[in-house]
């Protein structure tokens, strides 16, 4: 199939934009991106792996020109990996390679856990495993203070300020400076285009809002949750994680005590900061490759 953009209505009530190519006949990978993004993140990866795979990397439910329901309770984890497996089924695949970057991983590791006959191969690219990311929130004071942008993206008021220049401002003054200091000219249109679309800077920020995730305060000493001190179940599947180490958001201690969730893991460390596809694509390539994709 030829490298495009289609318009995929599911069963799960969206329409997403998704970028196909390679070959039907091929192995199919699905590339998930994450926040502030669309599959532009992918942009350099695709290429490369359409040459011998059947790629699929949607705009998932409330970025770019996919559908934006209304609500906090539409971006739930569950509803999105609802949409993975139902754009899996409509185009024919019955078991992939999963690929996710930032919330696109956070979904990637959900759809591991939750759908093990379907996921057969997992690659996660600076996305921290749930448990890991919990654990250091209370365990690691530093990982905590990293997180603290985490309260103010759940802040429905400021999705107020995050029209015109608003938007500029608001990606040269938190998490994502690093997103528009590696994107610029058309890319950098594109993504602001994007983000103008009507209720899509809400739409991206109802993720962070859906999960129910709660960062503590560095000022505060919430009890410890039980279920970190309980068993948690393993990844089944061969895993790959690409780190870039210059993550000022998720700090290599996302590394620590991994292998004892995942038994089969990989993990590959490179030069890059958060947005490592956009900072150091080749070394995703690379990793990807090395590994067997």
């Amino acid at each position: 199939m030829k490298d495009a953009l289609h318009r995929i209505g599911l069963p799960t009530g969206v329409e997403l934009d998704v970028q196909v190519a390679g070959h039907g006949g091929h192995p199919p990978v699905i590339l998930l991106h994450g926040f502030p993004e669309s599959h532009r993140t992918w942009r350099e990866v695709v290429p490369d792996l359409a040459r011998d795979h059947f790629v699929l990397a949607p705009d998932q439910r409330g970025y770019a020109r996919s559908s934006k329901p209304q609500g906090v309770e539409q971006y739930r984890a569950d509803l999105i990996v609802a949409d993975l497996i139902a754009l899996a089924d409509h185009v024919g695949i019955d078991r992939f390679t999963l690929v996710g970057h930032d919330w696109g991983g956070a979904i990637a590791w959900t759809a591991a856990l939750r759908h093990p006959t379907r996921v057969a191969r997992l690659v996660i690219v600076n996305a921290p495993h749930p448990f890991v990311f919990l654990r250091s929130l209370f365990d690691d004071m530093e990982q905590r203070r990293a997180s603290q942008y985490i309260t103010r993206f759940q802040d429905t008021s400021l999705d107020r300020g995050l029209v015109g220049a608003g938007l500029e401002r608001f990606f040269s003054s938190t998490f994502a400076q690093a997103l528009t200091r590696a994107v610029a000219g058309e890319d950098k249109a594109a993504y602001l285009d994007e983000w103008a679309q009507p209720g899509a800077m809400t739409a991206m920020l109802n993720w962070y809002r859906a999960s129910g995730l709660r960062v503590p305060g560095m000022d505060e000493h919430p009890p410890r949750p039980a279920l970190l001190d309980a068993p948690f179940p393993p990844v089944t599947q061969p895993t790959l994680v690409i780190w870039g180490l210059a993550d000022k958001a998720l700090l290599p201690v996302q590394l620590e005590g991994l292998d004892a969730l995942v038994p089969d893991l990989t993990v590959v460390k490179v030069d890059a900061g958060h947005f490592v596809p956009w900072e150091n694509a080749p070394a995703v390539i690379a990793a990807m490759r090395d590994w067997g994709v």
